[in-house]
């Protein structure tokens, strides 16, 4: 039944102008009374703009406004953008969450590995299963991708069918888990679905995506004709892939070596899960002395270059078990998520300098996305024929093109959101009607910082100029008492001319001391800033920079 003045809102904090950090809210009710449904709570990873956070988040400041009406949180798959941000997040909210045993699985042995890690109340779920979570009921519908136990959500609310597809593929062959369930899905299109908030990830890529059985092919003849150690490198929570790899060995008679911890979490649950049946047991990196280099495969984290993975260490010769040497086979079965280019390739040029054989996705089919190429979302808009496109899980460009995308294939209401927006999907006409506050929380070692926090900033202009710390104690008559400590860090030794940095520092510091009054030298804060000024500007006109210059006074 609807409820008088109730409309139906879709809100997105993370994963609507970026890939990655997913978290969305759906909305029911008067404007002033709202109940909400929050989907998936993901992590993203920092940029160089970021020196020193681990990772982070969408700020949750709205969703802990309406934490009281929260009926739940429902999380689509278990990858770390979709489900990372729970173990931080979740103390705040203490909602359900649902999630399939596999993402459970995930989070439960992290937690194990974690001292401090929350225990998070979670209620277990599966595809066909339907939630009421008043006024929402809630359809979890399988969809294929490159982690098992992914599903899209049918939302039945008083005003409407929405399908929140989450990340999805259409493969005939996925490996591990399930195909789409395309019979339900022509079903709900059937039913009249009011809005489709769909992946936007792979849309500027024409055809279809390939299948994991095509790579699981290429990896077994790769690995079958390898005549030295095989490296394979990719995400620890591809099941269909590890799976592809045990098959390919086993059939060529190679023992399996895992090194990694997110690695061995992620085989833990599948076996748990059943998903690595029928595949021998996978053992540690220990054992390779004893194993001849030719009926070995190692399998390790590391495929986006990550400094301390398995993959680096190896490539640098630092892992204390796994020894590469010319002749051996490394293959990244990955492909290179943005902005970590430059740690694969170094990488990978330091695999090549020992003369390792190094293929990559550049070569041979060693990889597939779990995301939707323009073919297969085509398909996806002729099974629902939404009244309403919503186009998600993507950066402006993926975005738009979706946007664009959408209107060809006869949709004629497409909102373009963004993080932060309110968008209206019912009643009337949808459109965006307001601005949540949104933005990104930081996890910075053991404490979450806002990003109007100053920390972050502060290192930012320290990696450009460096510091200067400056004590000095000044005694009731205005001398100084001793000489001044001066420590300066990230800064030249010496200036464009050749001059000490150090001696133009303490000429700087003692001019400005002497050049005020004896009643201005009591001053601690007068004291300071003269200083302070003077020292920047000496050093700016010796090395063109400016750098960040603290003064401690202490009165005697």
């Amino acid at each position: 039944m609807t409820t008088p003045d109730a409309d139906l809102v879709f809100v997105p904090l993370g994963g609507l102008g970026e890939i990655g950090m997913n978290m969305a809210l759906y909305g029911y009710g008067p404007p002033k009374a709202r109940k909400w449904l929050m989907v998936d709570c993901g992590l993203g990873f920092p940029g160089p703009e970021a020196p020193g956070v681990d990772l982070v988040f969408a700020d949750i400041a709205f969703v802990e406004k309406i934490a009281r009406d929260l009926v739940g949180i429902c999380i689509t798959h278990a990858h770390e953008d979709h489900i990372g941000g729970l173990a931080t997040l979740w103390p705040r909210l203490k909602c359900r969450v649902f999630a399939t045993p596999f993402a459970a699985g995930l989070l439960e042995v992290r937690r194990l590995n974690e001292p401090g890690a929350p225990k998070i109340d979670i209620s277990l779920t599966h595809a066909g299963a339907k939630l009421d979570l008043d006024p929402f009921q809630v359809e979890y519908v399988a969809v294929a991708h490159s982690i098992p136990e992914a599903n899209a959500l049918a939302i039945r609310t008083p005003l409407g069918l929405l399908l929140h597809t989450g990340d999805w593929k259409i493969d005939p062959q996925p490996g591990v888990g399930t195909r789409i369930d395309e019979a339900r899905l022509r079903a709900l299109g059937d039913e009249g679905v009011t809005a489709l908030i769909c992946d936007s990830t792979n849309i500027l890529r024409e055809g279809d995506s390939f299948s994991e059985a095509d790579v699981a092919r290429t990896l077994r003849t790769l690995i079958a004709e390898a005549p030295g150690r095989v490296l394979v490198t990719t995400f620890a929570s591809n099941i269909a892939r590890l799976r592809g790899i045990g098959e390919a060995a086993q059939a060529c008679g190679r023992t399996v070596v895992v090194a990694g911890r997110a690695m061995d979490r992620a085989i833990q649950v599948a076996r748990d899960c059943g998903y690595l049946d029928g595949l021998p047991g996978f053992h540690a990196p220990e054992l390779l002395p004893t194993l001849p280099r030719d009926k070995t495969v190692v399998i390790a984290t590391g495929s986006q270059g990550e400094y301390r993975a398995a993959m680096a260490r190896a490539a640098v010769n630092e892992h204390p078990a796994i020894k590469l040497v010319a002749g051996d086979r490394v293959i990244f079965s990955s492909r290179v998520i943005p902005g970590n280019a430059r740690d694969v390739f170094r990488v990978i040029n330091a695999l090549c300098d020992i003369g390792v054989e190094v293929i990559t996705d550049h070569d041979h089919l060693v990889h597939c996305s779990g995301h939707p190429r323009r073919g297969e979302v085509r398909q996806m808009y002729e099974w629902i024929r939404p009244q309403i496109a919503v186009p998600a899980h993507g950066e402006a460009h993926h975005l738009t093109a979706h946007a664009a995308f959408a209107k060809s294939h006869g949709v004629s209401q497409v909102v373009s959101a963004r993080n932060g927006d309110i968008v209206r999907l019912a009643p009337g006409a949808p459109g965006i009607i307001g601005k949540a506050p949104h933005g990104r929380l930081m996890k910075d070692g053991d404490v979450v910082l806002t990003e109007d926090d100053g920390a972050v900033r502060d290192r930012l202009r320290l990696s450009a100029t460096g510091v200067i710390s400056i004590a000095l104690a000044v005694d009731r008559k205005g001398e100084l008492v001793g000489d001044p400590d001066v420590v300066f860090a990230g800064v030249p030794k010496r200036g464009k001319f050749g001059e000490e940095m150090g001696e133009v520092i303490d000429e700087a510091l003692f001019a400005a001391f002497e050049g005020l009054s004896r009643p201005r030298r009591r001053d601690a804060d007068a004291v300071s800033k003269a200083i302070e000024r003077a020292v920047r500007g000496a050093v700016s006109s010796v090395w063109g920079k400016k750098p960040t210059v603290h003064v401690m006074v202490v009165a005697t």
